[in-house]
């Protein structure tokens, strides 16, 4: 997995924050939402992300991070009420023994709710955001939602211990990590839904995760990444467990150190332009940059 060093740029506040300082409102099904409360202001603060970087690298078994309160309740409600008017189809061939869950296909129609909050996760500003946190270099949201999207496991379901993908089947980028959101409003433990993070080696649970709503983990993918919810949902008539679930990926060819080009080739150059390059060409790197100097 390739990581930053500790010297690496921090995200600028300011600059990320601009992304929602604005007075814009957006109503759905008659909840107005302001987008400048959208998300938790302390993810602009430096002091407060320092902090989860801290608590993701003394994880245990593994790095991740449980925080609450990222996302505006209403938003999460709205979205949870989509899972039933907006209906998906599981079209995968899992195993049920093992894994009896259902989640919402690549490229799902979703409702405004859940766009919303996917927009959000997958935007450029959030991608840097977590990049700063986990120190992942050059972070790649996935907008088609593979993997990912809507979750719903039912009574009588559960998801044994795994390890998810290492690669993209679609892209063959890595995964780095998840990012999952639970909607679950009064949820009680006795429904043994909590997600479990397993020490594989030693072979039990260190921690248990209850999907309690508003509720976030984030949790980088590794070779003991171990987690599940396996024991099945004892849930009374008409509750079901949901989340919103976003993958993250980096690309191994920016961190090769290839020589391919990266830069624009134009077809029709100035001819001192194209004496210039012939020179650089020719001339050492060293003496190259010393005539630069010189002419600074």
């Amino acid at each position: 997995m390739s990581t930053v060093p500790e010297a690496s740029a921090p995200v600028r506040p300011a600059s990320v924050a601009s992304a929602f300082t604005a007075p814009d409102v957006v109503d759905i099904r008659g909840t107005r939402l302001a987008f400048a409360e959208l998300v938790d202001p302390r993810l602009f603060d430096a002091g407060y992300r320092q902090q989860l970087r801290q608590q993701l690298r003394s994880g245990e078994p593994y790095e991740h991070v449980v925080v609450d309160g990222w996302f505006h309740p209403e938003l999460l409600k709205l979205a949870r009420e989509e899972f039933d008017l907006y209906p998906f189809e599981d079209g995968r061939d899992v195993d049920r023994r093992y894994e009896n869950t259902y989640r919402s296909p690549r490229n799902p129609r979703l409702g405004p709710a859940a766009h919303l909050y996917f927009s959000i996760v997958n935007a450029g500003w959030f991608t840097a955001l977590l990049a700063d946190i986990t120190q992942v270099h050059e972070l790649i949201a996935d907008p088609t939602l593979h993997n990912g999207g809507l979750h719903e496991s039912r009574n009588g379901g559960k998801f044994n211990i795994h390890r998810d993908f290492e690669r993209s089947q679609c892209t063959g980028l890595a995964n780095e990590m998840v990012l999952i959101t639970y909607l679950n409003e009064n949820w009680n433990p006795a429904w043994h839904g909590a997600l479990e993070l397993w020490d594989a080696a030693r072979g039990h649970c260190v921690r248990n995760v209850e999907p309690e709503f508003g509720r976030s983990i984030l949790m980088r993918n590794s070779p003991n990444g171990y987690h599940g919810h396996p024991t099945p949902l004892a849930m009374p008539e008409g509750q079901v467990r949901r989340s919103l679930v976003s993958y993250y990926y980096t690309n191994s060819l920016t961190q090769s150190g290839g020589r391919e080009r990266t830069a624009s080739l134009y077809l029709v150059v100035a001819r001192a332009d194209r004496l210039k390059h012939w020179a650089k060409q020719l001339t050492p790197p060293i003496i190259w940059d010393g005539v630069k100097r010189l002419l600074r």
